[in-house]
């Protein structure tokens, strides 16, 4: 299996950086059944502060589910940077981040997880249960992260919700946006307080600040180039399996 990360020594300071650029885990994590352990040797090797680079448009949720757990438990400060994209499972992955930064031009998105599954009704029907699960394994990161409520969360995936660096910012997805202030990567300023009508109308313009999945023919060419190609069919054993791994 083609490794998706590397690991890199940032010769001005030192210190380990961790580059994900393009799609996390193309195949299955498990297709040999030795990438999450040769992950996990390499980020031991990591001592101190780790830099994460992040530019992912997702994959599979099972990998993305485990980096983060690995990442949350490394021992030294873990900066998640994201540069260009961090969408569906990359999102999950930038959770991670004890401080997450992203680029004024960079843009995460939340959706729902999906899959292909095979089999008779009850296949299908179990299939559905699974998928519910794996959302609110999923939602525990971005609460965590976040501390917006499930609810809320729940509702922005199934409305598949892009998010510029400043919304993501402000709904505390990320803390803070990359360049602020010259090459300081520093948090912007929180905004004053709205008063009542401002929060009226912030809340009928949501919708319009976070750019959403549009059945349009422009937004359907962007998502193909930015989202991660669908899995090929999962025997729903396997699936339920790996559900183990998403409860934390």
């Amino acid at each position: 299996m083609k490794k998706f990360w590397n690991f890199v020594k940032n010769e001005d300071t030192s210190e380990t950086e961790l580059l994900f650029n393009g799609p996390i885990s193309e195949d299955t994590w498990w297709g040999d059944e030795i990438t999450p352990a040769l992950f996990r040797d390499e980020l031991s090797k990591v001592s101190g502060n780790l830099t994460v680079w992040l530019n992912s448009p997702g994959g599979d949720v099972f990998a993305a589910s485990q980096i983060y757990a690995m990442l949350k438990n490394h021992k030294g400060k873990v900066t998640v940077k994201i540069d260009g994209i961090a969408a569906s499972a990359a999102s999950v992955v930038a959770m991670a981040g004890d401080e997450t930064l992203i680029a004024p031009t960079a843009m995460m998105m939340i959706h729902d997880p999906s899959t292909v599954a095979m089999g008779n009704k009850a296949d299908m029907e179990k299939a559905i249960t699974l998928l519910e699960e794996v959302k609110e394994s999923i939602i525990n990161a971005y609460e965590t992260k976040s501390h917006l409520s499930r609810n809320k969360i729940a509702k922005m995936m199934s409305d598949e919700t892009w998010l510029n660096a400043k919304k993501a910012y402000d709904m505390g997805f990320v803390d803070g946006i990359l360049f602020s202030d010259k090459d300081k990567s520093i948090p912007v300023p929180p905004e004053e307080e709205p008063d009542e009508d401002e929060e009226k109308e912030d809340t009928i313009t949501e919708t319009y600040t976070a750019m959403q999945y549009s059945a349009g023919k422009p937004m359907q060419a962007f998502l193909q180039k930015v989202s991660a190609v669908a899995p090929a069919g999962t025997p729903i054993d396997q699936l339920d399996k790996r559900l183990a791994l998403l409860k934390y």
